[in-house]
C-alpha cells in the first residue's frame, strides 16, 4: 500500500533519533537572506503572547476516543476555508492551540490534530517513544487524518477547501497524507523529513509550501535541494524557501530568540498566507446549476 511505504520510508531512521525530528519540504529552493520585515504582523501565539484559548476540544476520530483535537472557528466573519494544524514531536500542545486561534483570527476553520491519543511528550525521551510508538500504525495516522479532513468538509460553515499544516514531526506527516490521503488541497511543510523520489512525489495533487532553515541539520540544505530537485522532476508547483541564519524550529517558536527569529518569521507567514489564499479559494458555484 503506498501510503504505508511512504510513510515507513519517510520516518524509518525515527528509531536513530539521536539528532531528532527536524526539516521536511518541498519545492522550487529559494535560499533567503531577509533584510526587511513583512507586510503582515505575527500573530502573538508564535511569540509567546497568545490572549486565552477560544476554541474547544473535539472528538473527531471514532476510531480512538482518546484522541481529542481542537478546533478554533472564526470569530465576527465568514470562514475562506479550513486547516489541519499536525503537532510536532511532543504532540498537542497549547501552542498548537494557540496557533490554531491565529488561523481563526484570520478567517480559517482550524482544526488541531491529535496523533498521540490525548497524550503530550515532556521530555526527549518521551517525544521519541510517542514518535516510534506511531510510526508502528502508519495506517491509523491516516485515518486519523482522513477523519479530521471529513469532519471539517461536512461542516456547513466550511464553504472552500482544506489544507494541512505541520511543524517538524508533523511536517513529515502532512507530506505522507498527501501522498497517501483523502483528496485535499495544500500541504504546508514547516522543516519536516523529506522525500526525493520523483516517482513517488508525482502522488500529490496541489502546490506545496515549504519554509526550512539554513543552520537545521535535518534536513539539510542538500537534503532539502534533493527534495525540491524530485519536486521539479515531478511536475509539483511549489513555494520553498531556506531562511539563513535560524535554527529549527524557528517559525513556531518566534520567542525563543527573538532577534534572529522575528523578520524570517514574518516573511514565513507572509508567504503561507498568500499560499492559503491561493489554495484554498472558497469554492464557486455556477449560478446555472442552481
Amino acid at each position: 500500500m503506498l501510503i504505508t511505504h511512504s510513510l515507513k520510508a519517510l520516518l524509518s531512521s525515527l528509531k536513530s533519533m539521536g539528532r531528532v525530528l527536524k526539516g521536511f519540504a518541498t519545492m522550487s529552493l529559494t535560499y533567503l537572506c531577509i533584510t526587511a520585515a513583512s507586510t503582515e504582523a505575527l500573530p502573538l501565539a508564535l511569540l509567546g503572547k497568545a490572549p486565552p484559548l477560544h476554541g474547544q476540544a473535539l472528538h473527531y476520530f471514532a476510531d480512538d476516543p482518546a484522541t481529542k483535537g481542537y478546533l478554533a472557528t472564526p470569530i465576527d466573519q465568514p470562514s475562506k476555508g479550513a486547516v489541519i494544524l499536525i503537532h510536532e514531536w511532543n504532540g498537542l500542545t497549547r501552542r498548537i492551540k494557540e496557533t490554531a486561534d491565529a488561523f481563526a483570527a484570520e478567517g480559517y476553520m482550524a482544526l488541531a490534530a491529535d496523533l498521540y491519543s490525548g497524550r503530550i511528550g515532556l521530555n526527549r525521551d518521551e517525544n521519541i517513544a510517542l514518535v516510534q510508538e506511531t510510526m508502528q500504525a502508519p495506517d491509523q495516522i491516516i485515518r486519523n487524518l482522513n477523519a479530521a479532513l471529513q469532519t471539517l468538509k461536512a461542516r456547513p460553515d466550511v464553504p472552500g477547501q482544506v489544507a494541512t499544516i505541520g511543524w517538524c514531526y508533523g511536517g513529515g506527516i502532512a507530506l505522507s497524507f498527501a501522498l497517501g490521503g483523502d483528496n485535499h488541497d495544500g500541504t504546508a511543510i514547516f522543516y519536516g523529513r523529506l522525500l526525493n523520489d520523483p516517482e513517488v512525489l508525482k502522488q500529490v495533487q496541489h502546490e506545496v509550501y515549504g519554509t526550512f532553515a539554513g543552520l537545521d541539520r535535518g534536513p539539510s540544505v542538500e537534503q532539502v535541494s534533493a527534495f525540491v530537485a524530485g519536486l521539479r522532476t515531478a511536475g509539483i508547483d511549489n513555494d520553498i524557501h531556506i531562511y539563513d541564519d535560524v535554527q529549527h524550529g524557528f517559525w513556531l517558536h518566534v520567542d525563543r530568540d527573538l532577534d534572529r527569529n522575528q523578520v524570517p518569521a514574518e516573511h514565513a507567514w507572509d508567504r503561507l498566507l498568500n499560499y492559503l489564499d491561493r489554495v484554498l479559494s472558497p469554492l464557486v458555484t455556477d449560478p446555472r446549476d442552481a
